[in-house]
């Protein structure tokens, strides 16, 4: 089953009822594309990956951000930080600041799902996934507590809305790397699959999805057999969707609009999704039960 993840840095929809969580991946301003059923079968190898930029080969998709996070700078605003390296196998904090087109540090922030401002950490191999929500002093600088990182080269993402400025109202995705010293043993990507497991749950990933489409993705959560009901919000919704790019680690996020209502979704999560590269994407969707954050990982590949 050729299966695919997430999208870029615009407003989505949700549309939640008692026991589905309806979520919008990929610009919400695309036209309408109805695609056939979904085809079964898993590829058992990556085809060539693209350049993140796009597919040349499909027609842009309306409302899509020109960037993929793999920048400390758009539009006048800068991701900054001192800290190039870190240590291996300890806890460690980062700080940064975020500067506008005056070069200042940026202070007011809109909410976001919930927080001021989203950070990401993600290896070159597409290991050691973890989403973060630092805390920002009153000068704009912001602190991320980091679980300890094994050595090898990473990306640090920061996705924010400025609340003032010419940027006002927008999503942005900046990013700076780090080397973490010592030996780096490289974890291949796991293929592409139609299922993962975490924590005893199991995610079932149905769907027949290209670059440069927007296409339906479902999710469905079971544990031992039986279908989760009972999934509780997390930062506004059911589910909290990442993905990155293998080869380049462009980054893809879910932006949900409607909030979650109550702890009573699943077992169904359906995604419209709309990635602009081909190639195999390494998905994280996190979802809490019972007051426990799980985080699933799966490889999906775009055609």
């Amino acid at each position: 089953m050729p299966i695919l993840p997430s999208a870029l840095f615009t407003r989505r929809t949700i549309a939640t009822a008692c026991v589905t969580g309806s979520l919008v991946l990929g610009p919400a301003a695309y036209g309408s594309h109805t695609p056939g059923p979904p085809a079964l079968g898993t590829p058992t190898s990556a085809s060539a990956s693209m350049p993140s930029g796009g597919n040349p080969s499909a027609t842009p998709m309306p409302g899509m951000s020109p960037g993929n996070g793999l920048s400390a700078q758009q539009d006048g605003y800068t991701l900054t930080s001192p800290t190039a390296t870190l240590p291996a196998g300890k806890a460690a904090t980062y700080r940064f600041t975020i500067t506008g087109p005056g070069g200042t540090p940026v202070t007011a922030f809109a909410l976001n799902q919930t927080r001021r401002l989203h950070f990401y950490v993600i290896r070159s191999d597409l290991t050691g996934f973890q989403h973060l929500h630092p805390t920002m002093t009153g000068d704009g600088t912001w602190t991320a507590h980091l679980a300890p990182l094994q050595p090898g080269h990473w990306r640090l993402f920061t996705q924010f809305t400025p609340d003032t400025g010419p940027g006002k109202g927008r999503d942005f995705v900046l990013s700076r790397t780090l080397t973490v010293p010592g030996t780096a043993a490289t974890t291949a990507l796991p293929p592409p699959s139609a299922s993962t497991m975490v924590d005893g749950y199991t995610l079932t990933l149905r769907g027949n999805l290209k670059a440069g489409m927007m296409s339906p993705l479902t999710v469905t959560i079971r544990k031992d057999g039986k279908s989760v009901t009972d999934l509780q919000p997390y930062l506004d919704t059911y589910a909290h969707l990442t993905a990155f790019h293998q080869g380049d680690q462009a980054f893809a996020h879910l932006h949900p609009q409607t909030k979650a209502a109550g702890g009573h979704g699943g077992p169904t999560l359906d995604f419209m999704v709309g990635l602009p590269a081909s190639g195999n994407w390494r998905l994280f969707l996190q979802f809490q039960t019972a007051g426990t954050l799980h985080t699933a990982a799966v490889t999906l590949h775009v055609r």
